[in-house]
């Protein structure tokens, strides 16, 4: 049985599964659609966690990217680990209490104001957008270098399959569908990394096969990889051409974005209580350490393996269908030469995978400098090329490819759910439309969906400017780190925080850092003008600060928020003394109307 067999049967079985849980699951009230009805266990809503957090940024890309980064691109892992972090120990549980399950609801409510909340839905829609973007795209990926069909069926594809449990099954069906990806995608990720690992160190764990001698070598492979780059021209891989700055503002935006992202911040609102939601942060860490662990072995076994396969490897010309690549390549072999391997063909196939002979010789030289012979290289299919480099059996090759879509339909699936949340209770009940019933808002939240699912495939077919996609996703982290983290952190910890300030921290937070993201990706491409040196990968960081002085600033020269308002701020922080705002907690104080 070949790679396309496996890879068809992975995919089809694990769709099957997919859809067959969202049928199960069915969301029958707007509980069910939103929260999953508040009683997820923990221990499986951890699991979900980490399937929603860990998007196709962490699985395809993340690993790519510090491939050809080194230690530059570890900001990505960094960052998003210590984000999580500070998510599940400084927000999370408090928002739990506060019992709002959308970050625009919070904001309503903590701020008294319409106008507030309308904000918070334009960032939330603005973050989830450009996040879901980069989903979509891992989909192509996937769906492109291994089912032989195009970049954008492959997202087609993907939409239709997130369509059905997603708009059918709510929180709910998303819920159970992410822990069925979370071990799908666990699975196809740390198999071939165990392989690996033992190819080129002897070493079945790949954590300890990064830092162990290469098999029957007396050299560590980390000093192998470094010699070996280094000899082609590139940066040793354990250094980088990053500023220290930019490597600091990018690491922080990813972390303060985490703690505003709205379809992590949902994820605990799927359990019982406060301390669940605990017990559920705590789990996904562990769950998504498992992989986090991993993707720096994966990078260096990578980078090492596509050297040795492509440098000075004898090119074919032609696409795989029309040519007997198996004679050709033989051919070479036996005039004493190395031929282009059959993965590199494969990916070449779906463009973004190239050479140009510059000096007409038929073999390609990859190396820095304007030598360098390989023109397109794209990030992202290294983690799913990575088992065809290392010549692993075609089901491994297969389950891979069934990983990297859960990863990105998993979080996919989660925004989806925020995006329809912001459209149906935010905006609809809660603003324009008061007196929508239980029935109707369900309604209009598959209807937000289903539209959303249908942007986002566009966008998707349209992020090839913006950049590979761990770096679309950092935009939408750093676009949260300045708009949403400030309001949501000073609104829980700090009392005289009030809806003027909090009105123009987000309008200030969002305006400059999608201008700023938008000026230097699509005006001015030139990083010798970025601002203090600092990338629009890192910029929200930068301005996640001003953001908090201007909101503070015009928080302390307006007028206080109202006295219940800061009493229920002072008791926000306490576990047990005031849990689901608004729900049916006794002795709970009403909410002053919204302006």
């Amino acid at each position: 049985m070949d790679q396309t067999f496996w890879t068809y049967f992975f995919v089809v079985l694990t769709f099957g599964l997919y859809i067959g849980i969202a049928i199960w699951a069915k969301a029958g009230s707007t509980d069910d659609f939103y929260v999953a009805g508040h009683d997820v266990h923990p221990t499986l809503n951890g699991m979900a966690t980490a399937a929603d957090w860990m998007s196709a940024a962490s699985f395809l890309s993340m690993a790519g990217l510090i491939a050809f980064m080194g230690y530059g691109g570890s900001v990505y892992l960094m960052g998003w680990t210590g984000g999580y972090v500070l998510l599940a120990l400084l927000l999370a549980p408090f928002l739990r209490e506060f019992g709002k399950f959308t970050v625009p609801d919070f904001v309503g409510d903590r701020y008294y104001s319409t106008a507030a909340r309308m904000i918070a839905v334009v960032c939330a829609l603005f973050v989830s957008f450009t996040y879901i973007a980069g989903q979509m795209k891992g989909v192509g990926v996937a769906f492109s270098g291994f089912l032989g069909v195009e970049f954008n069926t492959g997202i087609l594809i993907g939409m239709a399959i997130v369509f059905v449990y997603a708009v059918w099954g709510g929180m709910k069906g998303v819920t159970y569908t992410q822990v069925a990806q979370y071990c799908v995608m666990i699975f196809a990720y740390t198999v071939p990394a165990i392989f690996i690992s033992l190819i080129i160190t002897g070493n079945p764990i790949p954590q300890l096969g990064f830092i162990s001698n290469v098999r029957g070598e007396d050299i560590s492979m980390l000093q192998k990889l470094n010699t070996v780059v280094t000899d082609l021209g590139f940066l040793e891989y354990t250094q980088t051409n990053k500023t220290m700055f930019d490597v600091f503002a990018i690491t922080g935006a990813l972390m303060f974005g985490t703690a505003g992202l709205p379809h992590v911040i949902i994820r605990f609102f799927t359990v019982s209580s406060a301390s669940a939601a605990r017990v559920s942060a705590g789990w996904a860490l562990v769950f998504i350490a498992i992989l986090y662990t991993t993707a720096p072995a994966v990078s260096a076994f990578a980078r090492l393996n596509f050297v040795d396969t492509v440098h000075e490897a004898t090119y074919i010309d032609g696409n795989l269908s029309d040519i007997d690549y198996d004679a050709q390549a033989a051919a070479i072999e036996a005039d004493g030469g190395k031929p282009i391997p059959r993965w590199f063909k494969e990916w070449e196939q779906t463009g973004l995978l190239g050479v140009t002979d510059k000096d007409g010789d038929g073999v390609i030289t990859y190396s820095a400098g304007e030598n360098n012979e390989v023109t397109k290289l794209d990030n992202d299919i290294f983690v799913m090329a990575n088992p065809s480099i290392a010549q692993l059996p075609g089901w491994v090759i297969g389950l891979v490819v069934a990983g990297g879509l859960a990863a990105a339909l998993s979080t996919a699936a989660g925004l989806l759910m925020v995006i329809s949340s912001a459209v149906s209770h935010d905006l609809c009940r809660r603003t324009f439309f008061k007196k929508m019933t239980d029935k109707q808002e369900l309604m209009t939240a598959r209807g937000a969906s289903a539209t959303a699912v249908v942007l986002a495939g566009w966008m998707g077919m349209n992020t090839a400017q913006l950049g590979f996609v761990a770096q679309v996703v950092a935009f939408a982290f750093g676009l949260a780190a300045a708009s949403l983290f400030p309001i949501i952190f000073l609104g829980i910890f700090w009392k005289r925080m009030n809806k003027e300030g909090a009105i123009a921290s987000m309008l200030f937070g969002l305006i400059s850092t999608f201008g700023y993201i938008y000026y230097f990706k699509f005006v001015n491409t030139n990083p010798a003008d970025w601002w203090f040196g600092v990338s629009p990968e890192g910029i929200g960081f930068v301005f996640m600060f001003a953001s908090a002085i201007i909101g503070v600033v015009v928080a302390l020269m307006t007028k206080a928020p109202p006295q219940e308002i800061q009493d229920l701020v002072e008791d926000i922080p306490i576990p047990g003394t005031r849990h689901s705002h608004g729900a049916v907690d006794e002795g709970m104080a009403p909410m002053p109307a919204a302006e």
